[in-house]
């Protein structure tokens, strides 16, 4: 038995990556629980794993006494020397048990806390490998798309994830066997195991994907401060440099627009206006409505914080954009509510 039960764990370590000490100590809680359960007894088992041995052992710990009144946890002096000679009254003697005596019931319960015990052990070692990627991004392999929600099942490492299909690049056309990249936006933990959180069109995505094309950006010379996306359509992204030296913009549009465009093809074709980053708000917010020129920036209040923005006539609709989209980006960016006003102050139509 004991063979076999060593044989099992190196196989389980070698094919599910779970460390032997992990599942051993959740094991052996789960069987001590199994076997007090069919004794009746509560508190006095102990279960131990001698791992240079391969020997596992049960013991029902029982006190010395002269006289018994509880033989589930006490035995007589008498009956204790059989066990060891030198033994004295009050000691706390570990009374070995054989694999027969556990009785057929903890045999089958130890069987089910020991398949219990390796999905929790699973499940908390999916948690800590998944914990570390969280804000990062990772490479899955497309399994499956489920024809229900039309999301993408994903095999990251030797775990299958989802991918919600409210989590892709709208357009973007996904299937079996492609390799994509996808951003963990966060790992919980729940009841039912942890649950990982994968994103397409997070900003977080765009963030990192500059980071692996952008040298300066990884180490540190070039700063992304702000990211506003909607995925599919544009991003706008303000990075700042804190070398004066350092050309930020043009650190993450690389020579003949070769980094930029590589992140633009990962994504499917979104667009993407990078700006740089003021900690003067009026010069921030004018940069951030780019592609548009802008006259005057008013700040009205910084609780909520709010803004005025005087555009010159023609430049009116491309300060907005299409449905609004280049304007709100823009609050999101700057954290401004923008109130874009044309210089003649008035709208037309």
């Amino acid at each position: 038995m004991n063979k076999e039960f060593f044989e099992a764990l190196d196989i389980i370590e070698k094919e599910r990556g779970i460390k032997k000490e992990v599942l051993l100590e959740k094991i052996v809680k789960a069987m001590e629980v199994a076997v007090e359960k069919d004794l009746g007894i509560e508190g006095n088992v102990n279960v131990t794993v001698d791992h240079e041995k391969k020997n596992f052992s049960v013991a029902v710990m029982k006190t010395v006494v002269e006289d018994v009144y509880d033989p589930d946890t006490e035995i007589s002096l008498e009956d204790a020397k059989k066990i060891r000679a030198r033994v004295k009254v009050g000691t706390v003697l570990p009374i070995p048990l054989k694999t027969k005596d556990f009785g057929y019931i903890a045999i089958g319960a130890a069987k089910n806390v020991i398949r219990q015990g390796i999905k929790e052990a699973e499940k908390a070692q999916l948690f800590a490998d998944m914990q570390g990627k969280a804000k990062e991004l990772v490479t899955g392999i497309v399994q499956r798309i489920s024809e229900k929600s039309g999301a993408a099942i994903l095999q990251i490492g030797s775990n299958e994830f989802v991918l919600p299909k409210e989590e892709m690049i709208p357009g973007e056309e996904i299937k079996p066997g492609d390799h994509i990249k996808v951003y963990v936006v966060d790992v919980i933990s729940t009841d039912r195991g942890p649950k990982i959180m994968l994103s397409r069109t997070h900003p977080g995505f765009v963030s990192r994907m500059f980071e692996l094309e952008v040298p300066e950006i990884y180490d540190g010379t070039v700063e992304i401060k702000a990211i506003s996306r909607e995925a599919g359509a544009r991003t706008k992204m303000a990075v700042w440099s804190k070398d004066e030296n350092v050309d930020a913009i043009g650190a993450c549009i690389g020579t003949k627009r070769s980094r930029v465009e590589n992140v633009i093809a990962q994504i499917g074709g979104e667009k993407i206006d990078i700006v740089k980053w003021s900690e003067d708000p009026a010069e921030f917010i004018s940069a951030a409505l780019s592609p548009s020129a802008v006259v005057s920036v008013e700040i009205l209040s910084q609780q909520p914080k709010s803004c005025r923005v005087t555009v010159p006539d023609e430049q009116l609709s491309l300060a907005i954009g299409n449905k609004g989209q280049n304007a709100r980006l823009a609050a999101r960016l700057t954290g401004y509510n923008i109130d874009i006003h044309p210089e003649s102050g008035y709208f037309g139509e």
